[in-house]
């Protein structure tokens, strides 16, 4: 299969609750870039966050394994420094081929759980 998506996309909003309701891991609020790489190379994906009060941290880097998909926990990046909670960032994440890029948020500081999820904006 052909490699399809975009190299560069966008979410423009992003922020990681302190405090969850519910068993762990399954339900601590989180935001997840879900990237899918359809083609038969590996994706090197670099992610830089973007604070509405300090110079943007990055880039984190992962990788993509060709014809696969990860959900990227935004509260699991840790290199090169973990990101705030109760923060607000917006992200941009560039991909050495193309990729498809959504985003999910699970918010789950009340027992009734909220989940988001929309396409990322692509370049």
């Amino acid at each position: 299969m052909e490699a399809l998506g975009k190299k560069t996309w966008i979410i423009a909003e992003g922020y990681i609750p302190s405090y969850s309701h519910g068993p762990e891991p399954q339900f601590t609020s989180h935001e997840t870039a879900c990237i899918l790489n359809t083609s038969k190379q590996d994706a090197h994906i670099k992610i830089t966050i973007f604070y509405s009060d300090k110079a943007p941290i990055g880039p984190y880097e992962v990788t993509v394994p060709a014809q696969r998909t990860k959900h990227l926990r935004f509260n699991e990046l840790k290199d090169p420094e973990p990101i705030p909670k109760d923060t607000d960032y917006a992200s941009v994440i560039e991909s050495d081929i193309p990729v498809v890029v959504q985003h999910t948020r699970l918010d789950s500081r009340q027992a009734e759980n909220s989940l988001l999820t929309t396409i990322a904006y692509s370049e």
